[in-house]
C-alpha cells in the first residue's frame, strides 16, 4: 500500500480515543483492532465501537470498558508487551513504543526522575494502553506515512489526577506540545489529553499553512464531553500533501569565539545534539585585528533555545550569543529498513512529494529519490561480519532503489 498523509483538523484537541475512533471511521477494521489489541495479553478489557451525533455531525465512537484493577506500569514493562504482541508489525511496535517514551520523557521532566522510573499512573492503565497500540496499528492498517496536526487548543481551568488537582494544559501535556502552536486559552475544559499529546510529539509535525491536500477520505472521532461552543470531534483527513517541499521554523544561535582550545570542540558538539540541537557547524572566520577565529553556530527547535545557551556559556569561552528566527525548505524524508545479505539496514530516504517540485504553477520532474544508509548499522553489519564498510553501504543502498522501483 502506498503510503498516505492524514490531517488532524483537531477544533475540538483530540485524544487517544478520538484518534482510534477517526481512524475507525475511515476505514480500518474493528474485527482487525480487536485482535491486534488481543495479542498484547491484557485482560480484563473489553472494545466497544457506536455512532454519535454531534452538532448534526455523524461521529464514530470507540471506548474501552475496563474491569477491575489497574498496576500502575514502568515503560519498560509496557514496551515489553508491545514487543511481544505477535499480531502487531515492526513499524506498529516502533510507533507505539515511540508513544509511551515520549510520555515517560516528558513526565520524567516534570517529576525530576528519569523516563524508566516514571510510573504510568492513567497512561499506564489499560484503556491507555489500547488507545495507543491501536492509533499506532490503525495509521500503519490505512497506509499512513506522515502525520500533519492543526493548532491546537490548549483549554482552561483545572483538572483532577493521581497527583491532585492540576492546571489545563495538564503539565505532561503543555510539555509534550512544545513547539507545536496552541491556542492558549482556547475551550472551557481539558481539550488535549497526554496520550493525544503524545502521539502527536512521536509521530506527527505541524501542518504548514497554507496547506495544498488532496482528500481521498474523511473521518470524524467523537470525544465523550459535549462541548457548548463546538462540536466534540477530531476529522481526520487522509490524502496526500502537494507541497514540494516540507517547512518548520527553527532558530540559529551562534556565537564567534577566537580563544578555545579546538579540542573542545568535539565534546561540545556532542553536549548541543543531546541537548536537541539539529545541526551544529564550525566555520572558520577573521575577527577584528587579523584574529582568527570560529563561528559556532547551532540549528535547534525555538524551545530549546535556554538549554542550547547555557551548554555553549557553560564549556566555551563566549560571553555573547546572538540567535534569529530560522525558517527551512527541506526533502521530504522517511526511515526504512531494508533486507540485505548482511541483515537489515536501516535507510534515510528523502524526497519531494510525489517525486514533483511545484514551481510557479508548474510541475517539474527530477531525482525523486536520494537514499542514505544509516552509519551505524553498516558499521555494525560490517564489524559482525568482517567485510568493507563501503560495501554494506553500497549494498544497502542498492536495495534500497530496488524497493523504491
Amino acid at each position: 500500500m502506498a503510503t498516505r498523509t492524514a490531517y488532524f483538523d483537531a477544533f475540538s484537541g483530540l485524544a487517544g480515543d478520538m484518534i482510534v475512533a477517526a481512524m475507525l471511521d475511515c476505514g480500518a477494521s474493528f474485527d482487525d483492532l480487536e485482535r491486534a489489541v488481543a495479542s498484547l495479553g491484557l485482560d480484563g478489557y473489553r472494545l466497544k465501537q457506536s455512532r454519535r451525533v454531534m452538532s448534526g455531525i455523524s461521529a464514530a465512537h470507540f471506548s474501552v470498558e475496563v474491569s477491575g484493577h489497574q498496576p500502575h506500569r514502568h515503560l519498560g514493562e509496557i514496551a515489553a508487551m508491545i514487543d511481544g504482541a505477535g499480531m502487531l508489525s515492526q513499524s506498529v511496535k516502533r510507533r507505539a513504543k515511540a508513544i509511551f517514551e515520549a510520555l515517560a520523557q516528558a513526565e520524567a521532566k516534570i517529576h525530576n526522575t528519569t523516563p524508566d522510573q516514571v510510573h504510568f499512573h492513567e497512561v499506564g492503565a489499560v484503556d491507555s494502553i489500547v488507545d495507543v497500540v491501536g492509533a499506532a496499528w490503525a495509521l500503519d492498517e490505512l497506509g499512513i506515512g506522515e502525520l500533519l496536526v492543526s493548532p491546537l487548543p490548549a483549554g482552561t481551568g483545572f483538572a483532577r489526577s493521581q497527583h491532585g488537582i492540576i492546571p489545563v494544559p495538564a503539565p505532561a501535556t503543555a510539555e509534550l506540545l512544545a513547539g507545536f502552536p496552541l491556542r492558549l486559552g482556547d475551550g472551557a475544559a481539558e481539550m488535549v489529553t497526554p496520550t493525544g499529546a503524545a502521539v502527536v510529539r512521536a509521530l506527527a509535525r505541524p501542518a504548514p499553512v497554507p496547506l495544498s491536500f488532496e482528500i481521498e477520505k474523511i473521518g470524524y472521532g467523537a470525544g465523550t464531553r459535549t462541548l457548548e461552543d463546538r462540536p466534540n470531534v477530531l476529522r481526520v483527513m487522509i490524502g496526500r500533501e502537494h507541497a514540494a517541499f516540507d517547512a518548520d521554523e527553527m532558530i540559529e544561535i551562534a556565537a564567534n569565539i577566537d580563544d578555545l582550545n579546538p579540542q573542545v570542540y568535539e565534546h561540545v558538539m556532542e553536549r548541543l545534539f543531546a541537548a536537541g540541537a539539529r545541526d551544529v557547524t564550525l566555520t572558520p572566520t577573521m575577527m577584528k585585528k587579523g584574529r582568527p577565529a570560529v563561528i559556532l553556530s547551532v540549528i535547534a527547535e525555538p524551545p530549546s533555545r535556554d538549554a542550547i545557551a547555557r551548554i555553549i556559556f557553560a564549556e566555551t569561552s563566549t560571553i555573547g550569543l546572538r540567535f534569529h528566527p530560522a525558517s527551512r525548505l527541506k526533502l521530504h524524508r522517511e526511515i526504512r529498513e531494508v533486507e540485505t545479505r548482511f541483515g537489515k539496514i536501516r535507510v534515510k530516504v528523502s524526497h519531494a512529494h510525489d517525486g514533483r517540485a511545484h514551481l510557479h504553477g508548474h510541475a517539474h520532474e527530477y531525482e525523486a529519490s536520494n537514499v542514505a544508509p544509516e552509519y551505524d548499522d553498516c558499521k555494525r553489519a560490517a564489524v559482525e561480519h568482517g567485510i568493507a564498510l563501503r560495501i554494506v553501504m553500497d549494498e544497502a543502498r542498492e536495495a534500497a532503489r530496488k524497493q523504491l522501483g
